[in-house]
């Protein structure tokens, strides 16, 4: 890696699969693209912190299209598209969208630029290819652009929300913006009521220790701001997600202490849709449509580093 090249692109092996790494002089990345387009290693190297959770004991192993979601690695970031739940779909021709949506099942086409990996998927069920380019805005910045071609002559909806498990090895707070006050917990695990609001200042640490319990939060309507992140309160390492508010409305937060994964894990979900099933979105008016032959596009920025103050710059 010189000056004149901030960034490095090179081919690799992860587990068993081809792999992609994108490196900056913070940040290393790490995908594979037969896996879904699975985000498997996001490196912050000044401290070394390893921000994805990985398979652990589990098999990394290629998912069966159709298949739940939870019966694989549980591990790295995935995208959720066209929906989270499955669910019904029906834009011009109706099918099951399967859980969790179908293309973290897929194998993804890539092609490499010089400072970017350009992935794309193209449904074998619906009419629709999805495409993700990853790049560096600066060497703490990874840029997410995604686009979405409808290739129907009818409008398609859709919902999307990326599911990245960040590994919680330390007390980890999950940092929104103060105005955001309350959430309203649409899965309550043991511990919480589904429907109700919480001041998200009482739950908003979550701690390492496995407990089986979990739950998901949304910020209820359209966020005031983009901006949700991690930050350690032992080591200071930080993360934020940041999307354009108009074209990314809503927050979801996930955690699980053990539920369905074998180690604690925290998803900031930024998302399109209100919320987990297209036919919910759909019917409340909240997932996006595309017209006929007609395409969509947004993006998300990931900062990585260390020390609250500078992560509070990121919310400013």
């Amino acid at each position: 890696m010189t000056p004149n090249s901030p960034v490095n692109i090179t081919a690799s092996t992860y587990k068993g699969f081809n792999s992609l790494v994108l490196e900056s002089r913070q940040i290393r990345l790490e995908t594979v693209p037969e896996i879904g387009g699975k985000l498997v290693s996001i490196l912050y190297k000044p401290t070394g912190k390893e921000w994805m959770l990985d398979s652990g004991f589990r098999t990394l192993r290629k998912p069966e299209y159709g298949s739940s979601f939870g019966d694989w690695d549980m591990s790295g970031w995935d995208e959720c598209f066209p929906s989270i739940n499955s669910c019904q779909w029906d834009a011009g021709e109706k099918g099951a969208v399967p859980d969790h949506g179908e293309i973290w099942a897929l194998s993804w086409d890539c092609r490499i630029n010089a400072d970017s990996i350009i992935s794309s998927v193209r449904s074998p069920r619906f009419p629709y290819v999805f495409t993700r380019t990853i790049s560096c805005l600066s060497a703490d910045i990874i840029r997410f652009d995604y686009h979405v071609d409808n290739l129907s002559n009818g409008t398609m909806p859709f919902l999307w929300v990326p599911h990245p498990q960040f590994a919680v090895i330390e007390p980890t707070r999950v940092v929104i913006p103060e105005t955001m006050k309350e959430l309203l917990c649409v899965y309550g695990g043991h511990g919480l009521r589904t429907g109700e609001l919480y001041h998200w200042d009482q739950l908003s640490l979550v701690a390492p220790a496995v407990t089986g319990d979990g739950r998901k939060l949304y910020y209820p309507g359209n966020i005031p701001q983009g901006c949700s992140g991690l930050y350690g309160e032992y080591s200071g390492d930080f993360l934020c997600l940041t999307v354009p508010p108009d074209k990314v409305p809503y927050l979801g937060i996930w955690v699980d202490k053990g539920m369905f994964n074998d180690r604690v894990t925290c998803a900031l979900e930024p998302g399109i849709g209100y919320y987990d099933s297209l036919d919910v979105a759909v019917r409340n008016r909240t997932a996006r449509l595309i017209p006929p032959r007609a395409s969509f596009s947004w993006y998300m920025e990931l900062t990585l580093g260390n020390g609250m103050n500078r992560m509070m710059k990121v919310f400013e």
